[in-house]
């Protein structure tokens, strides 16, 4: 059982950045925006997390507050996010997509899936299969964890 469990945990740890490779180069293709990869991954952030914080993005993006609010300074800008004070503390503030901001996460999505799929094409059902309760088997281990760091904020 130790041995598969270091042979999928090696697995996983080999092929997640080429997945993650395949989607940066869709989103490099523009799909109508010349945003940044840091600058997608900060949009997606507030998509899936609504009146989120700085805090909770710089831990999410590995970054400082200071560089987080000179990548979020530059999307305020875009009007591609807004920066509002919380309804629940005037001393902190909250971002949100803007529509504009929304329309660019969901192309780049549409588009990088799409890549995805046509990589996929090639298997078989049985393999799509394997794939598909793999992920549902994959995605609550993971999503737990980036909910628990959240939370702590």
């Amino acid at each position: 059982m130790t041995k598969l469990l270091d042979t999928c945990a090696r697995e996983l740890m080999e092929t997640a950045p080429q997945i993650m490779q395949s989607i940066r180069v869709e989103m490099r293709r523009g799909h109508g925006s010349d945003i940044s990869i840091p600058q997608f991954r900060t949009l997606r952030f507030v998509q899936r997390n609504p009146d989120s914080s700085l805090s909770n993005l710089a831990e999410h993006l590995g970054l400082t507050l200071p560089s987080v609010s000179k990548l979020v300074d530059g999307l305020v800008k875009q009007k591609l996010i807004s920066r509002e004070e919380s309804t629940h503390d005037r001393r902190r503030l909250t971002l949100e997509l803007t529509d504009s901001g929304e329309s660019i996460v969901n192309l780049a999505r549409v588009g990088a899936q799409a890549n995805i799929a046509k990589a996929l094409k090639h298997l078989s059902s049985a393999e799509l299969e394997i794939i598909h309760q793999a992920m549902q088997l994959l995605h609550p281990l993971f999503a737990s964890q980036s909910d628990s760091s959240l939370k702590k904020k």
